[in-house]
């Protein structure tokens, strides 16, 4: 048996905001952020993933 942790994605509240990369899916083209009916994502979750978004572009990381 192997006692590798598992690779499990990270979900929105957990995701950093040094990761431009991983927060594309919840972006347009753009740069605007999605909306929950376009996410699926819960109110929590949505405004985790705003509050991370708008951290990221006020330190140039992400669009």
């Amino acid at each position: 048996m192997s006692t590798e942790p598992s690779q499990q994605s990270l979900t929105p509240l957990e995701l950093p905001f040094t990761t431009p990369q991983a927060m594309s899916r919840y972006v347009t083209d753009t740069g605007k952020i999605l909306p929950r009916k376009y996410t699926g994502l819960s109110a929590k979750q949505q405004r985790a993933i705003t509050r991370t978004l708008k951290r990221s572009r006020n330190m140039l990381l992400a669009p």
